[in-house]
């Protein structure tokens, strides 16, 4: 159930950084400061506070895509313009609420989709706390 679970969010994390890029209409440009490693790069060194903006970002995008989907899923044509504009100023004040630029948010998952050890950093920031 564990391994389940951890997958699921792997997958939502990585659904979240892509409900938030180019279709969204947001820059593409990675932030200089959190580069996507290539396969025979050492693990890049992002801040302990920039991993827990991220992980904090992702459960807001991870809420709001959901609440989104069911919002479209019932809208009428009309109203889903609005409501997907709606939606990407909450994406973005999701994100810049927790002190991250758009581009360091996307450049951050983008690492961590490309790396095991910045994604299990991530993954632990989003476990439940364990219930004694």
């Amino acid at each position: 159930m564990r391994t389940c679970t951890k997958s699921f969010i792997a997958v939502m994390l990585v659904a979240a950084g892509h409900f938030c890029v180019p279709g969204a209409g947001w820059a593409q440009t990675p932030s200089p400061n959190f580069q996507t490693p290539s396969p025979n790069v050492a693990t890049p060194n992002i801040p302990e506070q920039k991993l827990d903006a991220a992980a904090a970002a992702a459960e807001s995008v991870m809420r709001l895509k959901q609440n989104f989907t069911e919002q479209m899923a019932k809208a009428a044509p009309a109203d889903r313009e609005r409501i997907a504009d709606d939606t990407k100023r909450a994406l973005t004040n999701a994100i810049t609420d927790q002190g991250l630029s758009i581009e360091e948010y996307t450049s951050i998952l983008e690492v961590a989709q490309n790396d095991d050890t910045v994604r299990e950093r991530i993954l632990r920031r989003l476990q439940p706390p364990n219930k004694n």
